[in-house]
């Protein structure tokens, strides 16, 4: 086993490993709850109940999808990087493409299955990975330390500490709010114990802070250990159900945004999660169209089973933080998604306040890549601001990453340093902004 997933030449144990993958997991364990919220749009009143997805069913479809995910990325490309149904893709399923275009979420989910098929395909040719290797490094960097920055204003979010402001879009929350006096008391503890070198510091800050929440009365006590499992059956296999309804010019748009978030969203989260690793090699993702093929595959078995788009989660870096270095980590992740299907009841304890420290921290950590940026070269500097602030302004990766893209081309170009794009940077560009213009 050691062997197999390079431990030795990772410098990684199996403590190291198991910690990681459970940092990750109780970083990421949310979705479990806000995916089967979100889809069946139970904050929404007086739908009809058709257009609702059975909430108990993507419970399950969530838990499966994420373990099959991760299992494949943890075996075949043996990074430790976790796969779950993403959040934004879920919004855009059940808000924009169900509610506001009015398709059925039936019909939804062909479009995600055609989008992970069309995925699959691209990945096998290799043309996904091709596309990847040929982004800059320092285009690479500043799509890291975009991501820290996002995910930490997620975490500042979560956490009541930033909230919405009428009149400056954002704010400072209510600080005496006791849940996110809590969220506080996590970050300050998980740096302490961080600063400290305490190995596993994010994990144990969560840990802790779960604890001092219930005791407080700030988290429910779970009244039970083993809850039942939903069943699959209102959801398992809907997606074959209806693929004679996708050939539309509206579908085809679904498709297409369901294709480009999840594609470029994926890039930014594997190169940014690889460089947090120290796992790239020459500016390459090694094993890149292992890890890609599990992205896509995944999409494609939690379309059947009934959940918007599985991909990377940038909540793997939490665990990387903590230690975890090869695939291993991924393994013990996907383990821990089964495991939740019978101990569900537990993971009510993990809650926005106690994984809010984690995000936080995450993303000091990886804005670290930002001195690795050549800031006195302005062709260089532009595309990658605009990459690093408008991921948390447009609150989108794959928004940040197109107007960088859109960019970049155009400062070198101007610089007189045209010849040294990849073509298939110049690509991209035309892809962005057609993009943009017809899409977005």
């Amino acid at each position: 086993m050691k062997k197999y997933f390079q431990f030795d030449e990772l410098g990684t144990t199996y403590r190291r490993e198991v910690i990681g993958g459970l940092t990750t997991f109780l970083s990421m364990a949310y979705i479990l709850f806000v995916n089967p919220t979100t889809l069946s749009m139970s904050s929404i009143p007086d739908l009809p109940a058709e257009m609702r997805m059975d909430p108990g069913a993507v419970f399950t479809a969530t838990a499966i999808a994420a373990a099959i995910g991760s299992l494949l990325m943890g075996l075949l490309a043996k990074y430790p990087i976790a796969l779950a149904p993403g959040m934004g893709l879920n919004a855009f399923f059940s808000f924009t493409v169900v509610l506001t275009m009015g398709v059925p979420w039936q019909t939804a989910l062909s479009g995600v299955l055609v989008s992970g098929l069309i995925f699959t395909l691209l990945t096998l040719s290799g043309l996904r990975e091709k596309i990847i290797n040929s982004i800059p490094a320092e285009l690479k960097f500043a799509v890291g330390a975009g991501i820290g920055l996002f995910i930490t204003f997620i975490g500042f979010q979560n956490a009541g500490i930033i909230v919405n402001n009428d009149a400056t879009l954002v704010g400072l929350g209510d600080l005496s709010n006791p849940q996110t006096l809590l969220a506080i008391f996590g970050v300050v503890l998980t740096i302490i114990l961080m600063v400290r070198g305490v190995k596993g510091g994010i994990f144990y800050g969560m840990l802790i802070t779960a604890i001092i929440g219930m005791f407080f009365n700030q988290i429910d006590v779970p009244d039970k250990i083993v809850g039942s499992i939903p069943s699959l059956a209102p959801t398992f296999g809907q997606a074959f159900m209806n693929l004679d309804q996708i050939f539309t010019i509206q579908m085809l748009v679904v498709i297409l945004t369901f294709l480009f978030v999840d594609f470029f969203d994926t890039a930014g989260t594997l190169v940014a999660v690889a460089n947090q690793a120290g796992l790239m090699k020459e500016n390459k993702l090694p094993r890149g169209g292992k890890a890609l093929f599990a992205d896509s595959a995944a999409t494609v078995v939690g379309s059947i089973l009934g959940t918007s788009t599985t991909t990377s989660y940038i909540e793997s870096s939490a665990g990387v933080a903590a230690g975890a270095r090869s695939g291993f980590a991924s393994v013990v992740t996907a383990v821990l998604f089964l495991l939740a299907l019978f101990f569900s009841p537990l993971l009510g304890v993990i809650t926005p306040a106690v994984t809010a420290p984690a995000l936080i921290i995450v993303g000091i950590l990886m804005v670290s890549s930002l001195g690795k940026i050549d800031w006195e070269r302005f062709e260089i500097a532009v595309p990658a601001f605009l990459i690093i602030i408008t991921m948390p302004l447009a609150y989108s990766i794959a928004t940040g990453i197109a107007i960088g893209f859109i960019f970049y081309p155009i400062t070198m170009a101007l610089k007189g340093r045209a010849k040294e794009i990849h073509p298939i940077m110049y690509g991209l560009f035309v892809v962005f902004v057609l993009y943009f213009i017809f899409i977005l």
